[in-house]
Formats: structure tokens, C-alpha cells, sequence
């Protein structure tokens, strides 16, 4: 968990001291059908953060949830749920907006609009861990932040997916890629399945 705060960290001081336009251009995810798009960007956007706040509330999540679950998980498992959330969760974005472009025209400025904007941040990740920890300790108590309320973690979870949902269908906060949070969610939720079963298999004979 450190290293990968560290990298993010990094990441942002390389990206306010060099070109961050071009640093964009390489390592941002772009849509499939932007001239943008390069096969590594499903792994290395979600390393890099639009301002300090982005970046913040990214790393306050990470180190909270993270701590426990590296811990539980142990570190090879841990790093390997948190870049397959990521990873999962940059294609279910690029999935979105293929779909999205699909309803344009090629010709329309909205079009051109949407091929040059670019998806940045941890935060597809960082909803994988929160799964998990809500699958892991689902009566443990999370304290809001607004409004300041205690909440079991299992609830905290449900109603969070439900709104990243209700936000993504409706467009609503349409800056913010909702779908890619729940991709995050659901592969770190098919991995902790399988990681369940495989272990179950390996402890029965």
C-alpha cells in the first residue's frame, strides 16, 4: 500500500513540474477511437490525479481501507485486487464510452468533444477496496464524513453502489465516470469470489 501511495504521489509532482498536457496525451484513458488512446493507458490513469483534492481523497480512502485489507489479504494479493479493480474498472469505462459514442455523430462538436476527454484517477480502485472491506467486515462501523453518522460498512457499500448507479443513468455529475467505479466494485467482487472458491478447493483435500 505504501508504494502504490507513493507512485500516485509522484505521479502528480512529475505531472504539475513537466508538460501535463503531454503527459495526458500518453498516460490519461481516452476513448477506444481517439487518436489519444494507447493500449497501456487501462493501467497507467489510474496513477495519475486532475488537482490535490482528486488526488487527497483518493489516498485518504486508500490508506484507510487499504491498511486493514493488505493486512488480512497479505501484500502480493492485495496489490494484485487493487490493479485488477483499476484495470477492470478503465475497461468498463472504455466499454461506456463506446456505447456513448455510438449514439453521435462523427461529425458533431460533442462527438470530437468526447474523443479528447480523458478519464484520470484511482478512484475505480479505491471503490474495489471499499467493496471488499464491506465484504469482509460487513457489521463494521464506518463513520460519515457529511453528514458526520456512524453506518455499518455493508450498508455503507450498498447504498454507495446504488447512487454511482442512479448518478451514471441519470447523468447526473456526468464529470465524474460512475460506471467506472461500479467496474471497479464488480471485478474486485468476481475476484474475492474466486479467490473464496479456489481457497475452499485448496484447504478441502
Amino acid at each position: 500500500m505504501q508504494n502504490l501511495l507513493i507512485a500516485n504521489c509522484v505521479v502528480f509532482l512529475a505531472m504539475m513540474l513537466l508538460d501535463k498536457m503531454r503527459i495526458y496525451e500518453l498516460f490519461a484513458l481516452f476513448p477506444m477511437p481517439s487518436p489519444f488512446f494507447k493500449i497501456w493507458q487501462p493501467v497507467t490513469y489510474m496513477f495519475m490525479h486532475g488537482d490535490f483534492s482528486h488526488l487527497f481523497f483518493n489516498m485518504f480512502a486508500l490508506w484507510m481501507f487499504g491498511r486493514g485489507l493488505e493486512q488480512e489479504l497479505g501484500t502480493k494479493r492485495f496489490l494484485t485486487y487493487y490493479l485488477v479493480c483499476g484495470i477492470g474498472a478503465g475497461l468498463v469505462q472504455l466499454g461506456v464510452a463506446q456505447i456513448d459514442l455510438m449514439r453521435l455523430s462523427e461529425a458533431s462538436i460533442l462527438y470530437q468533444s468526447y474523443l479528447c476527454t480523458p478519464t484520470v484517477g484511482a478512484s475505480g480502485a479505491v471503490f474495489g477496496l471499499l467493496l471488499a472491506f464491506g465484504m469482509l467486515h460487513p457489521n463494521a462501523t464506518i463513520m460519515l464524513l457529511i453528514p458526520p453518522i456512524p453506518m455499518k460498512a455493508k450498508w455503507f457499500v450498498i447504498i454507495y453502489g446504488l447512487l454511482e448507479l442512479l448518478f451514471g443513468v441519470s447523468g447526473k455529475m456526468d464529470s465524474v465516470a460512475h460506471f467506472a467505479h461500479l467496474g471497479g466494485m464488480f471485478w474486485g467482487w468476481l475476484l474475492l469470489i474466486w479467490w473464496r472458491y479456489s481457497d475452499s478447493r485448496k484447504y478441502r483435500y
